[in-house]
């Protein structure tokens, strides 16, 4: 007889935005005659910039002709993109990071749920709460969290952290020892950030605790403020003690193309049951090599010209653009009466639901009043519950008119 992994068994129903598309998809079909606004899902709609669009047409001329085709690429990534990486985007902020300790994906979305499989299953894990749910979902899955309790909302093994305007979007140190620690700053779904003074706690604790910091920074790019790192190892010894996680998805639009990467650096280590010291960069690299074959090398030219100085200015062009929209929402919202977080160093907006309703509930009101999809709070953990979260990836236009919707609701 053949047996499943029963972990899959405790997971909720359904991926958050696969039930939002359900109930989207629903009213649209109930519904043919209305225009829906979507600021749910993470997803951008300007095009990749050109000289990205150059690069890619001139590798895929060099995948045609036979001098200049090319296989199977170095699964870490190739050394044109990596030398890139190091360069341009941690030597500018004072850190100095080895090429071969930088790992080239098709999205942080994978590197984050694949990592944990580096680490022993009894390990403790620790979540901001409300969190991206790949994080939590992961853990479920490889059988970290013990099982769902439904009055709480949480898996009994997970140490939950609140993230909310109680205690400023600050996470708060852990009373119990954990091991595993999931960071993802500028925040997703909150929009919200760490100082350094902040960030550095986290690291001085994982040090004391031989814990390990998951640090996701793929909305590093949206930063505006002075003050506020760009990565975690801006801060002393954080290269003894967290993995960083990146993506080319917001940043260059790339959500359609697929490249990303994780850098792991060599001075990581972690311990068998015995105690022995094992580095885990030499652990990710061993299990990349064994179950991935590396992104393609048309993707990573991609990749690459970003970091010229055309590249630079197209992006940071397509930056401005959301971060434009992040402010009217955030405005908008402010002027229709809300309470609103979030949307000055990230594309997301976190924004507190009217009293008298749960996230859902008001999730099915905005759809049903003014045709704007959202996310609700809830969906991210239990402490995300009265909260809902906007996205600045839509257009321009539907930005302002969804905006214009909320701000007319009688």
């Amino acid at each position: 007889m053949i047996t499943i992994n029963e972990n899959y068994l405790k997971l909720q129903d359904s991926y958050l935005f696969s039930t939002i598309a359900k109930k989207v998809a629903k009213f649209g079909e109930e519904h043919p005659d209305k225009k829906i606004i979507k600021l749910g899902i993470g997803d951008v709609t300007l095009p990749i910039a050109k000289v990205c669009g150059d690069a890619i047409k001139k590798a895929t001329d060099e995948m045609l002709q036979k001098e200049t085709f090319r296989g199977y690429g170095p699964e870490q990534g190739y050394d044109f993109l990596r030398e890139k990486i190091a360069k341009y985007d941690y030597e500018k902020l004072g850190v100095h990071i080895e090429k071969d300790e930088i790992f080239v994906s098709d999205g942080a979305k994978c590197d984050t749920g694949n990592i944990g499989e580096i680490f022993g299953n009894d390990n403790v894990i620790a979540i901001t709460d409300p969190v991206y749910p790949v994080y939590l979902d992961t853990n479920i899955m490889a059988g970290r969290t013990g099982n769902y309790d439904e009055e709480t909302g949480k898996y009994e093994k997970v140490v939950y952290i609140p993230t909310t305007a109680k205690n400023n979007f600050i996470p708060e140190l852990p009373t119990k020892k954990v091991d595993m620690i999931y960071l993802c700053f500028p925040n997703n779904p909150t929009g919200t950030v760490l100082t350094k003074q902040e960030l550095a706690k986290w690291v001085t604790y994982a040090k004391e605790n031989k814990a390990i910091i998951l640090f996701d920074a793929a909305y590093e790019a949206f930063i505006t403020e002075e003050g506020i790192p760009h990565s975690i190892y801006e801060i002393e010894g954080a290269k003894e003690v967290a993995i960083e996680f990146r993506s080319y998805s917001k940043t260059a639009g790339f959500t359609g193309v697929r490249c990303a990467y994780t850098v792991v650096p060599k001075e990581l280590k972690a311990y068998t049951k015995e105690g022995k010291e094992v580095s885990l960069n030499s652990l990710w690299n061993r299990r990349q090599c064994t179950k991935f074959n590396g992104v393609p090398y048309i993707t990573q030219r991609a990749a690459e010209s970003i970091y010229s100085e055309e590249g630079q200015k197209q992006i940071k062009e397509n930056i401005a653009y959301y971060q434009e929209n992040a402010k009217l929402i955030r405005e908008g919202l402010q002027e229709a009466g809300y309470t609103v977080f979030g949307g000055k160093n990230a594309p997301y907006i976190w924004l507190k639901v009217p009293e008298g309703y749960t996230s859902w509930e008001f999730f099915d009101y905005l759809l049903e009043t003014v045709n704007i999809v959202g996310t609700p709070g809830s969906g991210f953990g239990p402490s995300g519950e009265g909260y809902f979260r906007l996205t600045a990836f839509g257009s321009r236009e539907n930005t302002i008119e969804a905006m214009e919707r909320i701000k007319n609701i009688k």
